[in-house]
């Protein structure tokens, strides 16, 4: 890793890592080829480097799945890029009755290698149908796997963790974690110090600070990291109530008993998303903390998404509609008391 790598950076170099070593890795999606390389530049340079395997498509996102399906259930692994993730419901059929039940539907095991990288999340004022956090949607969905863009970990590995899983995956990369910094290890910023926990390709990214007993567990996917941490900060600083962050990778399947022993040390736990309320990720993960660790909860298990509401593309509205470091900061308050 170079010293102050970009998100954006090593998923663009994750990519042409893959690409070199899997001839059968195609990339298909919407202006992928050089110059623009995608909308948010992440495909750039792939084009020139394999030229007969990046393949750029008119505007159809079901058509884009469509031929990904084709490449994935020949042999091949294809990887497939939304502009924008909230087009992904335009391929719906295709990835919930094609691409996840191929798996397993004839008779045999059969692999499906095929990625779909959706940029999502608001904070950039593009408004209500390129803004959304569409990951409820998909969960549950047998074979079908859901991954986050995180700041903490190395997409290198979780590219060809995904690559090679042989079975479906939908990869959710919040845009505006292309231009942050990636951390692979020790201080995160001037408080928290971060480990993982849980086996390759996609361990669990623990922050936490040092020399002091939890009172509260957060789990924050990816694209809420930074936020949670600027919560928790200001909590330890303001409130002496100390926060221990884990930020996973892989979202579904996820297996909450890896939460044990935080959560039978510190008794509370906050799940938090950019989702709105109802059937989320979050639910999910309640469920199971319920299930599995009810005799360490102190408390209920707090959920934070964002409002049951479209989001505006006015940036004063849509900080009002979004999860904000602030917002966070007091629902972790009122569940530490």
């Amino acid at each position: 890793m170079k010293r102050n790598e970009r998100v954006g950076e090593n998923l663009n170099q994750a990519l042409h890592q893959v690409m070199a070593s899997h001839e059968d890795v195609y990339l298909i999606g919407e202006d992928v080829l050089d110059p623009y390389g995608g909308a948010f530049n992440i495909t750039k340079g792939l084009s020139d480097r394999f030229q007969d395997r990046v393949l750029t498509t008119p505007i159809s996102e079901n058509a884009i799945l469509g031929i990904a399906n084709g490449l994935a259930l020949t042999g091949n692994k294809p990887i497939a890029e939304m502009m924008f993730g909230d087009f992904i419901t335009l391929a719906f059929d295709q990835i919930v009755n094609f691409s996840a039940k191929s798996v397993s539907m004839y008779g045999a095991a059969h692999p499906m290698h095929l990625v779909v990288r959706c940029p999502v999340g608001g904070r950039r004022g593009y408004g209500p149908t390129h803004s959304q956090s569409p990951q409820k949607h998909f969960l549950g969905v047998p074979d079908l796997h859901l991954f986050e863009l995180s700041p903490f970990h190395d997409n290198a590995t979780v590219m060809r963790g995904m690559v090679e899983l042989g079975k479906p995956c939908i990869f959710f990369e919040d845009k505006v974690l292309y231009t942050e910094r990636r951390h692979q290890g020790g201080p995160v910023g001037d408080l928290f110090s971060l480990e993982f926990t849980g086996e390759d390709p996609f361990p669990v990214a623990r922050l936490f600070i040092e020399d002091t007993d939890p009172e509260l567990v957060v789990v924050a996917p990816g694209g809420l990291a930074h936020r949670a941490v600027e919560a928790a900060r200001e909590l330890f600083l303001e409130h002496e109530i100390a926060c221990e962050i884990y930020v996973p990778s892989a979202l579904y399947p996820f297996d909450a008993r890896l939460l044990a022993e935080p959560v039978a040390r510190a008794g509370r736990v906050c799940v938090v998303e950019d989702a709105p309320p109802g059937g989320s990720w979050g639910a999910e993960v309640a469920h199971q903390l319920y299930s599995h660790l009810w005799d360490s909860l102190r408390a209920p298990v707090r959920l934070v998404h964002s409002a049951d509401s479209v989001i505006p593309t006015a940036l004063h509205l849509e900080r009002d509609v979004l999860v904000s470091s602030e917002s966070l900061g007091v629902a972790l308050k009122e569940l530490a008391q």
